[in-house]
């Protein structure tokens, strides 16, 4: 009779006579028993030995970051760190703790799922979700204390009878159009807007915000239109005897480039990370990236000359070389676009990135051929490779990852922190 299961037999029908780690036997004897693994030790088992891929996250340089831009704005301003989307594929809960240890006052997420994850870690900072949730989620913003944006008058009246009927004030940020044209109240109708929902004495205007849609640009004429724009609704707001709460308008940005947005607080995002907006940030400020992606060697052979290696078979062996298999693909965030138009890094040198990522391994190419100043490395299952990072002199950036794919940095930070472990140095 066969007991296998999936392939899998027990340790009893192999002839073993030591109890193995992780398992247990439950007479506690050294019977003819099936032993049996202990649910506990198993759980135990590292992610890293689970699967020989991961994303490092340096929180220093989180620190270094929020420090950059506190520095800059002063004490008086608060500082809001963007934590949304994982934040930014780094870890929202850590990378939230480190920027409020290190100057930042606000956190800014994009739903309440993400709020309340962090409000469940136990961190009682002000969270402000950057756009308008749902009417069905309003009694999660009010148990877990969460601010939302607001730019409907439905919303804000359900809103603030919801709170009035628990005996609490409904906070809220009010979000202003100024020429991006994704969420907000016109800048033209503000006072209109407020002059709808203000009756209701449970809503209190806790903030007044717009969002820059061109701030990382050399072309300023839209930026500055939007900032006017801006200005214009907050006066108008005031000499209607409407209080705008914390003005804040700066995203990484404006706020590195353009200091009369810092207004009375910053949204510090993709710089957070160490990750510039644009080229026309990077003479202007000292950032640290926080992540790099590190994976072990699963597989290492010679492949003759003119035999293909992954789907497709694009790339051909030019002899003399190891192809080397990581277990990361474009599931981890790896983008298939990269597929041959990428380096990986092994003990300080670069190599090419060979034939098509697949969704959770890819190849490279190892030049086993000595010449001159080269020396030819010998690769072996179980040693270090750098996907994304610095290494000595050599250093691959998702800056450069995003300008093969036709994209920013910011889709490929968050999509390597999807799948992988994070581990925190």
């Amino acid at each position: 009779m066969d007991d296998s299961l999936n392939g899998f037999t027990g340790f009893a029908n192999k002839g073993q006579h030591s109890v193995p780690r992780y398992v247990r036997r439950d007479t506690g004897t050294y019977s003819d028993e099936p032993l049996q693994f202990d649910p506990n030790q198993l759980q135990d088992i590292s992610p890293l030995d689970r699967r020989w891929a991961w994303v490092e996250i340096d929180l220093n340089a989180i620190k270094h970051n929020t420090q950059q831009i506190r520095s800059r704005i002063g004490r008086e301003r608060r500082l809001l760190a963007v934590v949304k989307s994982d934040a930014y594929g780094h870890g929202a809960v850590r990378v939230a703790k480190m920027a409020l240890n290190s100057g930042a006052d606000y956190l800014g997420v994009a739903t309440i799922s993400e709020a309340i994850e962090l409000r469940e870690a136990l961190i009682n900072a002000p969270i402000l979700i950057l756009s308008q949730p749902p009417e069905t989620a309003i009694p999660l913003l009010l148990g877990y204390k969460v601010m939302p944006t607001v730019y409907t008058p439905d919303f804000a009246i359900q809103y603030a009878e919801t709170a009035d009927a628990y005996g609490m004030d409904a906070p809220f940020h009010l979000a202003v159009n100024t020429g991006m044209n994704r969420i907000g109240v016109r800048f033209d109708e503000v006072v209109t807007f407020l002059q709808q929902i203000s009756f209701h004495r449970a809503l209190k205007l806790a903030g007044t915000f717009t969002h820059f849609a061109t701030a990382d640009e050399s072309e300023t004429l839209d930026f500055q239109r939007q900032f006017k724009r801006f200005v214009q609704a907050i006066n108008a707001m005031t000499a209607a005897g409407f209080d705008p709460g914390i003005v804040h308008c700066a995203n990484s940005a404006a706020a590195i480039r353009f200091p009369e947005t810092h207004c009375d607080m910053v949204r510090w995002g993709i710089s957070l990370y160490g990750l510039h907006p644009s080229s026309q940030t990077r003479p202007l400020i000292d950032l640290q990236p926080a992540m790099s992606v590190h994976a072990r060697i699963t597989d290492a052979r010679f492949v003759p000359m003119s035999e293909g290696v992954s789907y497709g078979l694009h790339y051909r062996s030019p002899g003399s070389v190891k192809i080397c298999t990581i277990p990361i693909g474009y599931a981890d965030g790896f983008n298939r676009l990269l597929s041959s138009k990428t380096d990986v890094i092994f003990q300080g040198r670069r190599y090419k990135q060979v034939g098509n990522i697949c969704m959770d391994q890819c190849m490279f190419e190892v030049d086993l051929r000595s010449r001159g100043s080269y020396r030819a490395r010998e690769p072996q299952i179980g040693d270090e490779v750098l996907v994304l990072g610095r290494q000595g002199d050599a250093v691959i950036t998702l800056d450069d990852m995003a300008n093969t794919c036709g994209t920013i940095s910011y889709e490929l930070a968050c999509n390597f922190g999807l799948r992988m472990p994070k581990v925190y140095v």
